[in-house]
């Protein structure tokens, strides 16, 4: 069964840096990382101590608040440090690698022979039920829940966004079993979005919803799917997992081993040869940049340009990152930049103040100025061309900033994530950074309704 989702609003930057479609080898690193800072709402329970020995999916710490959930060690080797922020909270747990890895056995099975309860047991013993959202919230999911669907989006329409038919090449098979797990986890339907206008092996994929889908970004977010044909109402659940965590939950099955490897795109106009480059999740990718980044005067974003997280040069992949972004700091000032029309033709623009719309297809090397100051938030009716939901933007942003839990509810705070207001944060005359008060409107409702 396929559905077809026409996008109508939206925005698409075009950057230069796209990554070519190669793969490049990296040395191993000697330091790996897993950082419950990646997993919003987390409070960690460690299950190890420095100089503590793991091998490949053994248990590093869990959730305090559900002890089901777990989180394992990428790679094999000895807990070298534990990093710890103001009140002692867990920032990392760094583990110095060994030469060769060794992989805990879970056993391989066929998840469509399976009862349910067997299914879930291997996802979160393995550590890979932290790969899976909840909507409303974008937290990691409750595995005592059952969601009324289950969404997966097999495409990026972020600028720089990875191909991830590329990027999962000779992991169909693994993808498949890993659609076939996600099946047993929900009464509902397991929805897969592909890309309308590309020929590739998600549109083959069996036990799936296919949905096609057209239009700009947003048009990849699984938000944008959810609202499309399975909005979320109060009391509603919906489960969300990357394309490469559902690889990934396919591998456990058929390999019976937890392996974290992924494709990762590093792109940018400050990257030397964009391509991608096989990793492990929470890999040290301090070698990889000296090699192929311009570093100095660059901001190296772990994700998206959108909605990525600032990293510094000796630092480590994120667990969902599946791209490296590298673009300029934007530590110049235009000359009379207040002016709409200098710098016309090097510069984006989502308004017609500069001729950037007159060139759709040009790449930009845009840097991460603001561009201007801070301003009063009016009524422009901007906000509404760049967000694809059913939800009043302004409206409910407002209702987040003053705590008003009641019209935050009747706005449509289930239905969305801070991903979903990205292009808001890019478009905004008021420079308002509005992912960062969906995200505290999302954690008030998680303290006050739960």
């Amino acid at each position: 069964m396929s559905q077809d989702i026409r996008v109508k609003k939206g925005l698409n930057i075009k950057l230069k840096g796209q990554a070519v479609t190669a793969v490049a080898t990296v040395s191993r690193s000697d330091f790996y990382a897993i950082k419950p800072t990646d997993f919003h709402g987390v409070t960690p329970k460690l299950a190890v101590k420095v100089g503590s020995e793991v091998v490949v999916g053994d248990v590093v710490f869990f959730s305090k608040d559900n002890e089901k959930i777990k989180f394992t060690s990428p790679v094999s080797g000895t807990v070298a440090e534990i990093k710890r922020g103001a009140k002692r909270k867990v920032l990392a747990v760094i583990i110095k690698s060994s030469s060769e890895d060794q992989f805990k056995d879970f056993g391989k099975s066929d998840p469509l022979q399976l009862e349910k309860e067997a299914v879930l047991e291997k996802i979160l013993e393995s550590g890979n039920f932290s790969s899976i959202k909840q909507r409303p919230y974008d937290i990691v999911a409750d595995p005592s829940d059952l969601p009324k669907a289950i969404f997966v989006s097999s495409f990026d329409t972020a600028p720089l966004g990875p191909h991830y038919a590329f990027a999962l090449k000779g992991k169909d098979k693994a993808f498949q079993a890993g659609i076939n797990a996600l099946t047993k986890l929900t009464d509902g339907d397991v929805n897969l979005a592909v890309d309308a206008d590309e020929v590739s092996f998600f549109h083959d994929i069996e036990n799936a919803n296919i949905l096609k889908v057209h239009g700009k970004h947003p048009a990849g977010n699984v938000g944008t799917h959810i609202s499309a044909i399975n909005p979320i109402n109060q009391g509603d659940l919906v489960w969300t997992v990357s394309a490469q965590g559902v690889a990934t939950i396919g591998e456990l099955f058929l390999t019976g081993k937890y392996n974290p490897t992924k494709i990762v795109a590093l792109a940018g106009s400050r990257v030397k040869n964009p391509q991608y480059f096989e990793l492990r999740s929470g890999q040290n990718i301090k070698k990889l940049l000296e090699d192929h980044v311009e570093v100095e005067g660059s901001r190296i974003i772990s994700g998206s340009v959108l909605t990525g997280t600032q990293i510094q040069l000796d630092d480590y992949l994120g667990f969902n990152d599946n791209l490296i972004s590298v673009i300029p700091e934007g530590n110049k000032h235009r000359f009379f930049g207040w002016f709409p029309f200098v710098g016309s033709g090097s510069i984006h623009s989502a308004s017609k103040t500069s001729f950037s719309w007159l060139t759709p297809n040009k790449e930009y090397d845009l840097d991460t100025s603001l561009n201007g100051e801070d301003r009063a938030l009016v009524v422009t009716g901007e906000m509404e061309k760049y967000v694809a939901l059913d939800v009043f933007p302004m409206q409910l942003l407002k209702a987040c900033i003053s705590n008003d839990i009641e019209k935050m509810e009747n706005l449509g705070i289930y239905e969305v994530a801070p991903e979903d207001f990205a292009l808001v944060d890019y478009t905004n005359t008021s420079k308002l950074e509005a992912q960062e008060i969906i995200r505290q409107g999302l954690d008030l409702m998680i303290k006050e309704v739960g």
